[in-house]
């Protein structure tokens, strides 16, 4: 993967994860703070925080603690870990987890602004998307986390048949994964929106 420009990091100093604790936490608050800036509801408008929502394209989508969506989030965090590994080989971990969580936070402030939700708004399955709630994307944020851990410690092969495994589970459970999720942003494909939509 030569095209992944790659930075020798084995020399760089590892923080202590007293250290790392605090900047994961100012990178949760400034995720939190912006999202509440651009309008979104701290917790599902229904009024209530359920740690599990399942229906699919309900209007409690995205607005609870987890869904369905979360497993996409574990998904990024096996993502995220293959890529530093290749940019930075030899970075501490510590420095790899918050870089993983930077760029998961990062996402979760740009999905939720207005071009971005009207572009899931194309799809069949976000017709009603609106956005997450803060609570809901900062346990996306830690569902990337723990995939990112599970990165660090699993077999290769594990690892790669875990992402699998999620991805033919919500392809099959909900006609939606992040691989579908990331081709129907980029590229709207009829064929997809029409079989997601149970055509």
């Amino acid at each position: 993967m030569t095209w992944i420009p790659r930075v020798d990091a084995s020399a760089w100093p590892a923080p202590g994860w007293r250290t790392c604790s605090l900047v994961a936490v100012a990178i949760l608050a400034v995720q939190a703070a912006a999202l509440l800036a651009m309008g979104h509801s701290p917790i599902c408008t229904c009024g209530t925080v359920e740690l599990w929502y399942g229906p699919t394209a309900g209007p409690g989508t995205s607005q609870h603690l987890t869904d369905w969506y979360t497993f996409t989030h574990v998904v990024h965090g096996f993502l995220f870990y293959l890529l530093l590994w290749i940019a930075v080989p030899g970075a501490p971990f510590s420095l790899m987890v918050l870089a993983g969580l930077g760029i998961e936070a990062g996402w979760e402030i740009v999905e939720n602004t207005p071009i971005i939700i009207e572009r899931y708004r194309q799809t069949a399955l976000a017709a009603g998307y609106f956005g997450d709630s803060v609570v809901n994307s900062l346990v996306d944020s830690i569902a990337m986390l723990a995939g990112f851990v599970m990165a660090r410690r699993l077999p290769v092969w594990w690892a790669l048949g875990l992402v699998l495994a999620m991805e033919v589970v919500l392809a099959l459970v909900i006609r939606d994964n992040l691989t579908l999720n990331v081709v129907q942003l980029i590229h709207p494909i009829e064929a997809i929106s029409h079989w997601q939509a149970g055509g």
